[in-house]
Order: C-alpha cells, then structure tokens, then sequence
C-alpha cells in the first residue's frame, strides 16, 4: 500500500461518495417469517423511495413481491412502519399513493380491499393482524376528516374485501400492537392518550375476541400514565408477554393468572421508542425459548431466555446494532436486521448455539474497502449539572490520506432526531461520507435519549433546547480539550429534533463555526400549532403545556434569538413535510437575511420528512459539504456542485 500523503483535513479524496450512496445502498426494515419464507421490506431510492416487499424462498432465491406502480408504505402517525402483513403467503399491505389496503394472493396482482376514501389518503391503515383461520383483519385505521380532525382507532375487516372495515375499539387518541392469541380467542393492544407519547404512558389491554370480531370483556392488564408498555405478544401456548418500563428499564414480562411475572430483570433496554409500527424486539422460539434483542451502553446484543435459568444468556455475534428479530419455525435461528460499525445493515440468519451468521441480503450493494472505514468508539463526559452524557465518536480515517501534523480535524457534532431516540452503532454510510474527507465526528446520545433507562430519558423533560444543546457543546468541548479535533472549526448538524437542536445550540452558544438543519424546528411554538397529531402534543412534556407556556416556547425557539447567530447555517427542507412544515425553515431564512447572517436554503420537490429519492441524497450531502469547505475553510475534494451562500458570496 503506498504512504498515505498528507493533505487538509476535510479535502480528502474518498470512494463514498453522493453518488454512491444514493446508487449502492438501500433501506432494509420489517423482517417477517411465514412458514418457511422470509420478507423484508427494501426502501430504493433509484426508484423514487418506492418500499418493495422481498421473499425469500426456502431454497434460497428471492423475488420481488410488491409489483411496478405500487410501494408498501403506510402514512399512519405520519411515520408510518408496520405496513404490511401476512397470512401464509398472501400478503395484506398499505399502498403508499391512495393508503388503501391491498390483498396480494401469490402470482397474483394487487387487489384493493378497503374502499375508496372520500379525500385521498383519508383514510389509512396500520399494524394489522389476520385471525388464524384467515377470515378477518385487525389494524389500525387513522380517518382525516375534512375539518382537520384526525381519529385512531382499531377495525376489523373481511380478509376478501367483501365488506367495508368496522370500529372494534375507539375512544382513546392512539392504537397500536393489536394481537391475536394463537386460539383466535383473545386480543391485547395498547393505547395512549394526549399529552402522553408511547414512552410516557401506555395502557395494555385485553379483550374476548368474537367470531364476527368484535370485542368483549375488555379489561386492562397493566400500564399507566408514568409506565410504558411495548410490544405484546401471544407464546404458542397463549401466555401473553409484553415489555414494560415499570422498573426505569424496559424489560419483558409474562401474564400468568392474572400476574405479571418479570422474566430477565436487568438494567438493560428490551424495548425502543414506539416511533413507528410493528417493532419487534424478541420472538418465541419452537421449543418455548424466548430469543430477544437488548441495548446496554449504546450497543445491541442477542440473547435468549429460557425458562427455569436466571437472566439472560447471550449469543456472541459481531454485530451490534440489531433490531426486527423473528423467529424460524424450526430449530435454533432467527432473522432479524444486523449490522456493526464495520457492516452495513442486513437480512440475517443467526444460529442462537453457535452465534454464526448468514447475511442474505446487505443494504449496501457494493463493497468497501475497510481501510475507508472509521469504527466508533463509546464515550462518557461531564456535562451540566454534574451529570454524564454519552456518545459514539468517529476519528477521521482514509487509507490514502493523513492531516497535517500541526492540525487538527474539524469535527461535527450529530444531534438525532426524536428527540426520543438514540444513535446506531451500525455502518453509516452518511457519516463514512465525513470521516472519509477528514472530519471527525460525535454522534451524540444526549439526555433524552433512549438506551440508558428511562430516567435518563426524562432528562429532557421539561428541559428540550436547554439539556440537549448542553451536552451537544460538551461534547465537542471535551474532544477539543483533549486534543482530539480543532476546537475553532466545530460544526453541528441534525434533522428533525435534531435541527432544533442544531438552530438553539446556535442562537444560545457560540460553540460552533457552522450549522446544518434538515428539515429542522425554528419555532417550537409553530410546531405545537402546526404538526400532525401524533407530535402535537408531544412538546408539553418537552417544554411546557401550549398555548399556557407560550413564552417558554418562544424562550426555546432559535426563531426569536436568530440575532444572536453569527456564524453561517444551511438549512435543507423536503416541501411536502407535514411533520415539520417548510414554514419554519422558510421564517428561519428571513430572519437570518434579516440579520445579515451567512446561509443557504435548499429545498426538495416530491420530499416528506427525510429524503428517500437518490437525487435529494446526492444534493443534499454534497451541498452540505461544499458549505462546510467554504466556511471551515480547506478545499473541497473532486467536483461538488456549488451552493449560494448569501452574504458570504
């Protein structure tokens, strides 16, 4: 291998590139085993975004199943998952353009099933189920009624279309996870109500399911206003278990006789922010075993549960970042999504004896050289209030390129979204892009976060814009004091929450030369007026009960303190977000052109909240990078399509 040169940190020459990560990488998520097949869903970007269901045959082959014209992709919650389910191997699914639901029969065409809505995309539908003997459907439906009101509630519908869906259970603001016993008996679900979301509080119940499906002897079962409930399900023999956070850990319970008995207390996360539908964090094996997925120190590890031994016993593998786990229906395995620093998320097989593994499909297409490839590395540091705050930190690495020995690297500091939420330890090409050209990176876990416990998820309430920004600047803080970047070109960038994050840690520190918000929150107060239902209360355990803490709001929001910015932001909007509208970035625009402040603006045609379509990628990282070139200061490597920047041009 030749002596790597020496150039400025941020100029190196990389192989991951815009292009390739908008052409060689896909979204995998919702891993589902029927009978002896395996699906998953593929977001692609070469094709639009479009959500393509994938099967894997028992002899090993694998086909699309979801045909042209069509993407299985709920708008449920706005966020959506849980799109599709199956009985056998016919498939029930949401389609993304009209939200209808669809009956697909193998080798057969898609067959709409639900009505036609009165508006488009009125009425939609998640997280469904089908009874044993294959004659009724269970899921959620959201109506949006012409007066804006928005209503959830769970329905029950003939598997053939043959009549409309039906209200089985209604009066509470939220539904999800409704699941039938193994007899065709019983349901659970769980709801939640306003102000809370599904972390806060959610309420577990059980019902005697008739044979036209409706619901009777419906009684509570556990949950509240202060424990949060997370995926129930039925073992094979109909014990009902779910996971629950009574303890300050999200750990997994049994039902037994009216008891709830806990079956692996540890301080450890069983469980994950119910952002979308149809997560799934352990699976029943054939021989009465539970294999499960926990998160301890920001890194995910497999184990099983057995009955009659102590805790749990772990599966050594080398992934550890893991999530949507089933199980096979015979011998000692699971599917699941695996990945770790050096892998990108894929379809996997683990063997739960031996650990070893067979990935059947990657989400990265092509392969990369490691040497390429920066693998974080865990930290704690102090942060406000004598408290410690976590976070993965990347060190600049690319095979062909070192820094200037007198130099240090400019670091950006991720802010996830959620907030409630947590960074992946998985192979993220998005920050392979930075660290490949010579950036260090910390992708923070800051208080709020998930994966810790839930007090230190409530560290954030009551404290959004306050405990957040804090240990985003400490964390830069301390890397710089060690010496580990340059503490005079520190960068901060994030979406959603995390463009929150990113604007008050602006308007409220001078920690940062630069700034990148996608798709971010300027005006909290906006945001409680103007989201979706969902998050529409979400901000009162966040900062205050709206519109009584209207002056808090404003306090919070980057909008009203944008004088106080000084160094340059660019701000990167999808125009048809309904989560966070481009109202925000365009009012965080002109206060900035009011102010003389440096900045770009660059919006997306046909993007909601996130980009899914190869050319916003491509655009959005590669503006993001030319911006970071002009304001820190070094050339940018290769040709990078130039972005105006007002009032530095």
């Amino acid at each position: 291998m030749a002596t790597p040169r020496i150039a400025p940190y941020g100029s190196w020459e990389s192989p991951i590139g815009s292009d390739l990560i908008a052409s060689a990488s896909i979204a995998i998520g919702s891993v589902t085993v029927s009978g002896d097949a395996v699906y998953w869903l593929e977001g692609r970007p070469l094709e639009g975004g479009r959500n393509v269901l994938v099967r894997r045959a028992p002899d090993g082959t694998t086909a699309d199943v979801t045909p042209p014209g069509f993407s299985v992709r709920t708008l449920v919650h706005e966020y959506g998952g849980g799109a599709y389910w199956l009985h056998g191997d016919t498939v029930f699914f949401a389609n993304f353009a009209d939200q209808r639901l669809y009956r697909q029969d193998p080798g057969q065409e898609p067959r709409p099933i639900t009505p036609e809505p009165p508006a488009p995309a009125a009425l939609r539908y998640a997280d469904g189920c089908v009874t044993p003997d294959g004659r009724l459907i269970i899921c959620v439906q959201e109506e949006h009624r012409s007066d804006g009101a928005v209503v959830n509630r769970l329905v029950a519908l003939p598997t053939d279309g043959s009549a409309a869906p039906r209200v089985i259970a209604e009066g509470h603001d939220f539904y999800s996870f409704p699941r039938i016993s193994p007899d065709g008996t019983q349901l659970a679900w769980t709801t939640w109500d306003h102000p809370r979301m599904p972390w806060d509080g959610t309420d577990l119940w059980v019902a005697r399911l008739e044979g036209d499906g409706s619901l009777s002897d419906v009684r509570h079962v556990a949950g509240g206003p202060e424990e949060s409930i997370f995926q129930p399900a039925w073992s094979p023999d109909g014990t009902l278990h779910f996971i629950s956070d009574r303890t300050g850990w999200w750990n997994l319970y049994a039902l037994r006789e009216g008891s709830v008995t806990p079956l692996a207390p540890m301080e450890a996360e069983f469980g994950v922010p119910q952002w979308v539908f149809g997560l799934s964090t352990y699976a029943f094996l054939p021989d009465g075993r539970i294999a499960c997925i926990y998160s301890q120190h920001g890194l995910d590890y497999l184990g099983v549960i057995a009955s009659g031994r102590p805790g749990v016993q772990p599966v050594a593998t080398a992934f550890t970042s893991l999530g949507s786990i089933c199980a096979a229906p015979a011998g000692d395995r699971v599917w699941l999504i695996a990945a770790s620093a050096a892998e990108a998320a894929g379809v996997a097989a683990i063997d739960l004896t031996t650990g070893h593994a067979v990935v059947v499909r990657r989400s990265l297409t092509i392969d990369l050289d490691p040497a390429y490839l920066s693998v974080p590395g865990p930290i704690a540091f102090p942060t406000d209030g004598g408290a410690t705050a976590y976070a993965l930190f990347y060190p600049p690495r690319n095979r062909d390129c070192i820094g200037p020995p007198d130099e240090r690297p400019p670091l950006l500091v991720f802010s996830h979204g959620g907030p409630t939420g947590q960074t992946s330890s998985r192979l993220n090409l998005g920050i392979q892009y930075w660290t490949s050209r010579g950036f260090a990176v910390v992708d923070v876990n800051y208080g709020g976060s998930t994966g810790y416990g839930r007090a230190y998820r409530e560290r954030l309430k009551g404290n959004w814009g306050i405990v957040d920004v804090a240990d985003c600047v400490n964390a830069a803080r301390y890397l710089a004091n060690q010496g580990r970047v340059d503490g005079a070109r520190l960068a901060i960038r994030g979406g959603s929450a995390g463009g929150y994050t990113t604007l008050c840690a602006l308007a409220f520190t001078d920690a940062f030369a630069a700034g990148a918000s996608y798709f971010g929150v300027a005006d909290a107060a906006a945001l409680a007026r103007d989201t979706h239902k969902f998050e529409s209360r979400y901000l009162d355990g966040l900062i205050g009960p709206y519109p009584a803490a209207e002056a808090l709001y404003r306090e919070r929001s980057a909008l009203y303190h944008a004088d106080r910015i000084s160094c340059p932001v660019i701000l990167l909007q999808g125009l048809e977000d309904k989560v966070v509208p481009p109202s925000q970035a365009e009012a965080m625009v002109k206060a900035l052109a009011a102010n003389r402040v440096p900045h770009a603006y660059l919006t997306f045609e046909g993007e909601q909240h996130g980009f899914r379509k190869a050319e916003s990628i491509r655009r959005s990282l590669d503006a993001e990078y030319y911006f970071y070139a002009r304001v820190l200061g070094f050339p940018p490597s290769g040709h990078v399509e130039p972005v105006p920047i007002a009032f530095l041009d």
